[in-house]
Formats: structure tokens, sequence, C-alpha cells
């Protein structure tokens, strides 16, 4: 059964969604952007050491709590460590009041009708069931759209929703992520065609998602999916923008909140002294916090 308490901050408590869950091919960038080159460590093992000592100091600042922060994504591996001995997403939800996700998918397949579907997710039932037990309140799953191709997007679209129904199955809560790439030339017209086959999917669901969004080019454009009662909750990544053109645009969509990676953690440094990474970290959560409440 879900967990109605987490279900309720969800629903009603104000603030974002910090998205901690950059997998084996994206933590190589976010180590060099927190001052860890490559050249610092040797090997995978050393590699997801770094990263969780970098989200462990990310999670136990004074400045990440459950005041600002609905809630956070995690990678399968982040979910499997603990911090001062008690597992990451015990310690999220009991010692900061935040909210554990987790993020499922393994990566892309090639390109094909202009979309990246998710590849095959192998024993995601077993995941599911471990996730469950480990107090993982839901879950994040991630394909990509990078051209305005109906056929394409309505893939993607049935891939997530049939994806967020095995989630839900198992009493999880499930992030559908159809990004679409901000830099495409027909950005507005890809979002037409998307909002347009969730929504009808969303026609023959049981039940409630939440959706994770590009940021779209015409503000308050997702308002009857911010508004439908299927949807939890909207919520926006960053997508590559700097956090503070995330924050401008953000602020322009009403009921949606952040759930931010890069933009979260720009400007923190592992060379940073605990306060000083801590007030870099408030600022960017206040900022981000301030965008998400409008």
């Amino acid at each position: 059964m879900m967990n109605t308490k987490m279900l309720e901050k969800v629903r009603n408590g104000r603030g974002f969604i910090a998205a901690l869950d950059q997998s084996g091919g994206s933590t190589p960038k976010a180590l060099k952007l927190y001052g860890i080159p490559k050249t610092d460590y040797s090997g995978e093992a050393q590699m997801f050491d770094l990263i969780h000592a970098m989200r462990t100091r990310i999670i136990k600042s004074p400045a990440f709590s459950g005041d600002k922060v609905l809630g956070a994504i995690l990678f399968e591996q982040t979910m499997d460590r603990t911090i001062d001995g008690i597992p990451t997403a015990t310690y999220l939800w009991e010692k900061r009041g935040i909210v554990p996700f987790l993020k499922i998918d393994k990566g892309l397949e090639a390109e094909a009708d202009g979309v990246q579907l998710m590849k095959p997710i192998p024993g995601l039932d077993a995941l599911l069931e471990r996730a469950a037990k480990a107090g993982i309140f839901g879950t994040k799953e991630r394909s990509v759209i990078n051209a305005a191709n109906r056929k394409g997007i309505a893939a993607i679209v049935a891939q997530q929703f049939e994806i967020g129904r095995q989630v839900a199955a198992h009493g999880l809560m499930p992030i559908l992520e159809p990004e679409v790439t901000i830099s495409i030339p027909d950005k507005a017209e890809a979002e037409a065609i998307l909002q347009e086959e969730i929504l009808k999917a969303l026609e023959g669901y049981e039940g409630q998602v939440m959706l994770k969004l590009s940021l779209p080019t015409v503000p308050d454009f997702y308002q009857p999916l911010v508004k439908h009662p299927k949807v939890l909750k909207v919520v926006a990544l960053s997508g590559g923008y700097s956090r503070d053109e995330a924050n401008r645009i953000l602020a322009q969509n009403h009921g949606i909140i952040a759930s931010f990676s890069r933009a979260l953690s720009e400007g923190l440094s592992a060379r940073q002294t605990d306060a000083e990474f801590d007030a870099a970290l408030k600022e960017a959560i206040d900022s981000i916090y301030a965008a998400s409440i409008t």
C-alpha cells in the first residue's frame, strides 16, 4: 500500500523535488562540475563512492530539509547505500522529512521516429518490490523527444504509461518523464502533441501519476495536466538551462514545481568548506523553492 503520509506531503506540501539520480553515464560529468575530475579516481566503484559522498553531503546539509524540499529522486545504488548507518530512503524520510523516489530506467534506445524510448528494464518487478520494502514512495522513468513526430511521441507516451501501470501495481507512484529536448526547433509543436497524447492516455488510466516535463515554450501551457484529477503533480526538469533561467521560466508556470538536478547542484564544490557548501546549497534551494510556489 502507498504511504499515505508521503502522499499527503507530495499532494499538499510546498516545495520541490531534488533529482539526485545521476547514473553511470552522467556521474562523471556531475563529479567534474563538483570539482572532481576523472583523474582523481579510477574505476566505477571509486566513482560511485565519490558521488554518494556528494549526495550524502547534500542530504545532511541543514539547508536540505522537508521545509522546502518535498522529495528526492535516488539512483538505485543510492537506495542500497546508507547515510550514518541508516538506509538512504529511511534517512530522507525520518531525518529530513523528504519523500524518497527511485530512478528505474536503464537508459535510452537509439532514436527512431524522432524519439528515444527507454531500453528494456530487466528484473523490474523485483526492483519495485525491493524499492517498496526500502520505503521508496515512487519511481521516475525517462525517455526523450527530439522532434514533433506524432508516431514517436505516441509510442513514448504508451511506453511510459505501460511502465507506470507496472509501478502502480507495487503500490508505488510513477513519475512519467517524456523529456522534450529544449534545443529542438519544433519544441512547441512537440509539446502540443505530447500533451494531447498524455490526455488521451489518462482517460484509460486508473489511479494517479506524476509527470516530469521539460519547461514549456508557452507559459502555463500544461495547465490542463496540472488540473487533471489523475495527475498528482507536474514537476519540471531543468533540461540544460542554467538555474537562473530555469527558475525564471518555472515561475511563469503556475502549479508546476521543480525537479532539478544540475541546476540544483550548480555552484557546489568538493573544495568548499562545510559553511561555504551549506550557504551555496541554501541559496540554490531558496531560489528553486521560490520559483516552485507560484
